[in-house]
């Protein structure tokens, strides 16, 4: 039988058992409306509220200001449209500010805002070639009229970490009048302290299952009084921002997840950091063989790289048959024929980004199973490069 090596964890990460434990109790048999005022209600809201301040802290912000959502996709699209939405009422024309290499939950949130309304528009920020956001193209999209800027805390796919600092300052920099800045940290969230890399910004999109917690369970965290509009309106939970019951098993899982990641996160970092420098050395010695982003600032459990003359479906056809499960660029786009979105920005050829691979980590990678997957690739890749 075929040994397994998972090296996928940026698409979603192995359920931790801790977090299966923590929902089990909410999974069968009465469950109560956290909206509602009997006993199994009340203990429905304070476990929903227990949740609440672990996502906070997780964050380092405010209980109240933890919106549960269904996801990253949806946290990320509740901060995009709802802040466009706000301050389309209040203005006469807006304008989101997005960078070019940003998860599609947020570039397809801004295009459909703008696609149905006139009064607003989209304006991209450009990356360089390691997929670092460029502050002076960023200093030239922020104008007056802009509602909200969004730039990832650390790449889905490169894992390139953004200055979120320096970002901070430049839009607030950019127009006398305030804007709203988020982050989609969903990437970042398994590595980074996150009460320190995104404090400069307003709003902060997490989701469960790239952390080992369930899927369709993820929060908006907002700082302070932010101008936000619901997107799914209904009957005044989450402060009015997010209609619909809470699900108590997703946000105690989501909970659980941030708990057991924030107490592994330094032990992990320190860990994977070297077994990413193994297997990116060991890649950069293959024919064709180009790692993506080595210059920049990356989060451990993230290698890319890509191969000239050699197609993502091919690789990881071989790769799978080995026992290696990987992916070509986002969890969305896995094997796609497509060039990524993010590669092009920065510069690469469209030819060489559909010879693209993501090797992402977790807390539970060895480094014989880094071993094996080197020398899965180095195998793939010689076999391709023959025929």
């Amino acid at each position: 039988m075929t040994s397994r090596y998972y090296f996928d964890h940026a698409s979603s990460a192995p359920r931790r058992d801790e977090v299966a434990d923590a929902m089990a109790p909410w999974q069968h048999g009465v469950v109560g409306n956290p909206s509602g005022a009997h006993e199994p209600a009340r203990r429905a809201r304070r476990a929903i509220e227990e949740a609440r301040d672990e996502v906070a802290a997780f964050v380092g912000a405010e209980p109240g200001g933890v919106i549960f959502t269904a996801g990253g996709t949806e946290s990320c699209e509740l901060a995009i449209v709802g802040a466009a939405s706000f301050h389309r009422r209040h203005h006469e024309s807006t304008s989101i500010v997005v960078s070019r290499i940003e998860h599609h939950a947020i570039l397809d949130a801004a295009q459909m805002v703008a696609r149905d309304h006139e009064s607003v528009s989209v304006r991209y920020v450009d990356v360089d070639a390691e997929g670092v956001v460029d502050l002076d193209s960023l200093r030239e999209a922020v104008r007056e009229d802009t509602a909200i800027v969004s730039v990832m805390t650390a790449n889905n796919e490169t894992g390139v970490i953004q200055p979120l600092g320096a970002v901070s300052s430049v839009a607030l920099a950019a127009k006398a009048g305030p804007v709203t800045l988020h982050t989609d940290a969903v990437a970042a969230a398994p590595w980074l302290h996150l009460p320190i890399v995104t404090a400069s910004v307003d709003m902060v999109s997490l989701c469960a299952h790239k952390l080992g917690g369930p899927v369709n369970s993820g929060a908006l965290v907002l700082r302070g009084d932010v101008g936000l509009d619901p997107v799914q309106p209904g009957g005044g939970q989450e402060r009015g921002l997010r209609g619909g019951t809470v699900d108590v098993a997703a946000a105690v899982g989501l909970a659980a997840a941030l708990r057991a990641t924030h107490r592994e996160l330094t032990e992990v970092n320190d860990r994977t950091l070297a077994l990413q420098a193994k297997l990116t050395a060991a890649l950069s010695y293959l024919p064709g063989a180009l790692v993506t982003s080595r210059g920049a600032a990356r989060v451990a459990g993230t290698v890319h790289v890509t191969f000239e003359g050699i197609a993502s479906d091919e690789l990881l056809f071989l790769l799978d048959d080995a026992g290696v499960a990987a992916s070509a660029a986002a969890s969305c786009s896995s094997g796609a024929g497509e060039a990524s979105h993010v590669l092009l920005a920065m510069g690469v050829d469209s030819e060489r980004a559909r010879g693209s691979l993501r090797l992402s980590m977790g807390a539970e990678t060895t480094a014989a199973d880094v071993d094996a997957v080197i020398a899965a690739i180095s195998v793939a890749v010689h076999h391709l490069r023959a025929s």
